[in-house]
């Protein structure tokens, strides 16, 4: 079974929509689907609904934004088959919402530099709920104020430090969960609580404190950021207090960082098998 159980839409900050995604996944031969829109579950019923037409597995799921109070980092955990997704609506309106009054503070500040209008920004972000910084360079790229997604413009804009847009970026942990409510909400919701690429947050002490405590389910081992002693180190982690070690491209299309297809990192099949297992388990209870 060829699983990827990370990637993202227009719903987000993707740039292919829902079902641009599951006919490129069918062509790629992938088996089992699940689309991690940012604190969105608007795709679920339509993707299940769409991977049935294309013959691929859609498993309903989120990449929820929280963060590690004690350390002062970003955290994302990845929700696999919600029972009761209701429960997990009110923390994602909240989070977007706080989302997009950053990205509207952004976009007026980069308006302020290179003269666009915001419709010109709306126009990549009316997909979902949210300005993300890829829109508003993507609008920047369409009126020749730069050539690439992530450069010197881009660093201009969005450096955490220097630039423009820095204040914005600095609060991108405010107005959102701490990881532990977090995943106690996605539990009382019936999913599986899967932290999201360890090296991307220096997430390590935070998932074996978690672990331990047996508060997630699995950790992302398989994704672009883990080099292969990255890999081996959280294979390890997985195995050492028995969690799903998980896998995905993170696909975000013309928007990822570097080039990554549908399919470029995949879930073993055993993990898969346990989701699914465990949500019809919580079905029938």
């Amino acid at each position: 079974m060829r699983a990827d159980l990370h990637c993202h839409t227009t719903l987000s900050d993707g740039s292919l929509g829902i079902e641009e995604v599951i006919a490129q996944a069918k062509r790629n031969s992938i088996d089992c689907l699940a689309i991690t829109d940012h604190d969105n579950l608007a795709s679920t019923s339509r993707a299940v609904v769409l991977g049935q037409r294309y013959g691929i597995r859609v498993l309903p799921a989120v990449e929820i934004s929280a963060v590690d109070s004690e350390r002062g980092r970003k955290v994302h955990i990845l929700c696999y088959m919600p029972k009761k997704p209701d429960r997990l609506e009110g923390l994602c309106l909240r989070t977007c919402e706080a989302r997009k009054q950053r990205g509207k503070q952004m976009a007026m500040k980069v308006i302020g530099q290179y003269p666009i209008a915001i419709e010109n920004i709306m126009r990549y972000a009316a997909g979902g709920k949210a300005i993300y910084k890829c829109h508003i360079m993507h609008a920047l790229m369409d009126y020749g104020y730069t050539t690439e997604l992530y450069g010197n413009v881009y660093n201009e804009l969005f450096n955490a430090s220097t630039g423009l847009c820095a204040e914005e970026v600095r609060s991108e942990t405010e107005n959102i969960p701490d990881v532990k409510f977090a995943l106690n909400l996605i539990h009382s919701a019936g999913g599986t609580a899967v932290i999201a690429h360890p090296k991307v947050y220096n997430s390590f002490e935070l998932i074996e404190e978690l672990a331990a405590a047996e508060k997630i389910d699995g950790i992302e081992v398989y994704h672009e950021s883990a080099d292969d002693a990255c890999e081996k180190r959280l294979e390890e982690i997985a195995e050492k207090y028995g969690i799903l070690p998980t896998g995905g491209s993170d696909f975000h299309g013309f928007y990822n960082h570097y080039p990554i297809s549908l399919g470029y990192k995949f879930t073993p099949e055993a993990s898969v098998r346990k989701i699914l297992e465990r949500s019809e388990g919580l079905k029938n209870t």
